[in-house]
C-alpha cells in the first residue's frame, strides 16, 4: 500500500544493523517518519535539529544531571523529531525512570542499543536507504503525472483521474462532490458506503467549510485524509483517502494533491465550454425580457427543464451589475473577469440544483433561475441558494479580483416562466435602491425593499417637488449652514423621539441636539412630528435618500 511508503521508525527497526537494538519507550511512535539521522551529544539541541530527524547519541547529555537530561528530551520531543537512539557503555549505563516515561507520554521511540555500534554504519545505511526510496518515489510521481496529464488533455473524465490515483495509492478513495452523489473506488458494499456517507455528512454539515488538507478520525483503525477541490476560491468537491495511521505519507499527500489540482483543471475546463454552449441561449432571456414567446411549455422546453410543466416550477430573474473601472483594468481584463464571474455562478447554481440561463449585457449579468417545486419550502430554499451564489461571487472578487465592486437584484418568485419579465424591472430597481441608498446596499431581493417599492415607482420629478414641499427647507438651511439638520432629523424619528438616543448615534452633547431641533421646529413648524406630519416628512427623507443624497 503506498501509505506504507514512507520510512518510519517500525520500518527502520527490520533494518540488519537494527537487530540487536530494543524499543524501551514510546513503542506507539512506531508510525514516525525517518528522513534523515543525525549524531548530537550536546546539551542545547534545539538549534540543531529537524522534523523527523533520528537522533543518535551515547548519552554525554545525560552525564551533567537528570534535570539537563530532561530538557534535551524535551527539546526534541518540541522539535518532533522521529526518535532517539542511545548507545550503552560509551558513556552511560542506564537511563533515568523519568525520561522513559517522558518518551511514553508522548509517544516519542526510545531506541538502546545495549553493546557499541557504529554509528557512521547506522547513517550510511538509513541515508543510502532513503535516497534510493526517494529516488523510487521521485520516479512514481513523474509517471503518475504523465498519465495524469494525459487523462487530462484526453477528455474530462474525472472518474478516469480518481481511478488513477486508486492504482498508484493502492488505497481506498472516495470522491466527495456537492452537486451528485459520493462515489467510491474501488466500490464498496452499500451497506459501508452509507456508513461511510453518514460519517461525512455529519463532517461536511457546510459543504465548503474545509480549504485545507485535513485527516479525520473514523474509528480506532481508520483515518480519513480530505483534500478539497478548490476553483475561483470556492470548494467544489473533496478527494478522501482512507489512511490506517493519522499521518499520511508525502508521497500519499502528493498524489492526492496533484489529483486534486487535476481534477479543478476539468471541472473549469468543462464550465468553460458549457459557458460557450449555454451563450446561444441568450435568446430566451431576450425573447421574456421583450414578451415575445406565448406559450409557457414552449419556454420552459427552450429554457431545457427535464419536464415542462406549468405547475411544477418555480421561476426567479435577476441582476448582477459589476463596477468594472475600464480605464485601470482594460477591456481584455473586463472580459476575463466577466467570463470567470460568470463560470463560478453557473457552477454554484449546479451544485445548488438550481436550473439557470444567464446573458451577459456589458456590465450586467442576466440570470434566469427555476426550481423544481417539492414542497412548502422550495421558494425559500430557490432564494437561500442565490443568496449563497451572491456570498460565493463577493468572496471570489475580494480574493482574486481585487475587491471588485457589484451589486446584485432579483425579483419576486413567480411560478410561471412568461411573468419573468417581471422580475427582472423588479431587480433592476432593488439595484437602484442598492446604488442610492447606502442602508440598502445589503438588500437582494424585491421584497426586502419595503417602502422603496413605492418610492422608486414615483416619477423623478414628482418626488423631487415632494421632497422639496416637505423638507426642503431643512435642506436648505443645510447647503448654507451646514448644521446637519437632515441628518439630526433622521436619527431623531428612528429613535422614536428619545433625545438621549439621538444625542448618542450623533455624538453630540444634549444641548446641541436641543438647539437643533428647536431650530427644525422653527423651520418645518412646532407639529412636524404629529403622526401625520410626521408620515409625510419621513416619506421624504426617504425620498432624499433615493435621489442620491446622502444622509
Amino acid at each position: 500500500m503506498a501509505e506504507e511508503i514512507s520510512f518510519c521508525i517500525r520500518d527502520m527497526m527490520k533494518r540488519p544493523i537494527f537487530q540487536r537494538a530494543r524499543l524501551i519507550a514510546g513503542e506507539n511512535g512506531g508510525y514516525r517518519e525517518v528522513r534523515w539521522v543525525h549524531i548530537l551529544e550536546i546539551i542545547n539541541a534545539a538549534p540543531y535539529v529537524s522534523k523527523n530527524d533520528l537522533i543518535l547519541t551515547t548519552g554525554l547529555w545525560l552525564k551533567r544531571s537528570a534535570a539537563s537530561g530532561l530538557e534535551f528530551m524535551r527539546q526534541i520531543i518540541d522539535h518532533e523529531t522521529a526518535g532517539l537512539c542511545i548507545e550503552f557503555g560509551t558513556t552511560i549505563d542506564e537511563i533515568p525512570e523519568a525520561i522513559i516515561r517522558l518518551c511514553n507520554d508522548h509517544d516519542f521511540p526510545l531506541i538502546l542499543f545495549r553493546q557499541p555500534v557504529r554509528f557512521e554504519a547506522i547513517t550510511q545505511d538509513i541515508h543510502s536507504f532513503l535516497i534510493n526510496r526517494h529516488f523510487g518515489v521521485m520516479k512514481q510521481l513523474e509517471e503518475f503525472s504523465q498519465k495524469q496529464q494525459q487523462l487530462i488533455l484526453q477528455s474530462t473524465d474525472i472518474p478516469a483521474m480518481l481511478e488513477l490515483l486508486q492504482h498508484y495509492a493502492e488505497g481506498q478513495i472516495v470522491y466527495l462532490s456537492a452537486i451528485k452523489s459520493n462515489r467510491f473506488y474501488p466500490e464498496l458494499p452499500r451497506a459501508e458506503a452509507e456508513r461511510i456517507n453518514r460519517f461525512c455528512h455529519r463532517k461536511l454539515k457546510n459543504f465548503d467549510q474545509i480549504e485545507e488538507v485535513t485527516v479525520w478520525r473514523m474509528d480506532d483503525a481508520g483515518f480519513l485524509l480530505i483534500q478539497p477541490v478548490i476553483c475561483f476560491g470556492q470548494v467544489f468537491s473533496y478527494i478522501g483517502f482512507f489512511l490506517h495511521r493519522p499521518h499520511p505519507s508525502e508521497y500519499v499527500k502528493l498524489l492526492v494533491d496533484y489529483t486534486s489540482k487535476a481534477i479543478a483543471t476539468v471541472l473549469l475546463r468543462t464550465q468553460f465550454l458549457e459557458e460557450k454552449i449555454l451563450r446561444n441561449q441568450n435568446l430566451l432571456i431576450q425573447d421574456i425580457l421583450s414578451r415575445q414567446i406565448d406559450s409557457e411549455e414552449q419556454a420552459q422546453m427552450r429554457m431545457g427543464l427535464p419536464s415542462p410543466d406549468e405547475n411544477r416550477y418555480l421561476f426567479i430573474g435577476g441582476m448582477i451589475e459589476l463596477a468594472h473601472n475600464v480605464l485601470e483594468v482594460g477591456p481584455e481584463r473586463m472580459e476575463t473577469m466577466n467570463q470567470d464571474i460568470s463560470v463560478l455562478i453557473r457552477t454554484q447554481l449546479s451544485r445548488f440544483q438550481v436550473h439557470h440561463l444567464m446573458m451577459m449585457k456589458n456590465n450586467q449579468i442576466y440570470l434566469l433561475c427555476a426550481k423544481e417545486v417539492s414542497d412548502a419550502e422550495s421558494e425559500r430554499r430557490l432564494r437561500g441558494s442565490i443568496v449563497q451564489v451572491i456570498s460565493a461571487i463577493r468572496k471570489f472578487t475580494e480574493r482574486a479580483l481585487n475587491g471588485l465592486h457589484f451589486h446584485a437584484g432579483f425579483g419576486r418568485v413567480r411560478p410561471r416562466l412568461l411573468e419573468t419579465w417581471k422580475s427582472f424591472k423588479e431587480a433592476y430597481q432593488v439595484i437602484e435602491i442598492a446604488q442610492s441608498v447606502p442602508s440598502m446596499q445589503g438588500c437582494c431581493f424585491y421584497d426586502q425593499a419595503g417602502i422603496f417599492q413605492l418610492l422608486q415607482a414615483v416619477p423623478k420629478p414628482l418626488l423631487q417637488s415632494f421632497v422639496d414641499d416637505q423638507i426642503g427647507t431643512l435642506i436648505e438651511h443645510d447647503r448654507t449652514h451646514h448644521l446637519n439638520l437632515i441628518r439630526t432629523l433622521a436619527e431623531y424619528f428612528r429613535c422614536m423621539g428619545s433625545k438621549g438616543e439621538t444625542a448618542g448615534k450623533l455624538y453630540i452633547h444634549r444641548q446641541t441636539l436641543y438647539n437643533r431641533l428647536e431650530k427644525i421646529s422653527q423651520l418645518l413648524g412646532k407639529d412636524f412630528f404629529e403622526p401625520e406630519r410626521r408620515y409625510c416628512i419621513e416619506m421624504a427623507l426617504l425620498g432624499f435618500e433615493l435621489l442620491g443624497n446622502r444622509i
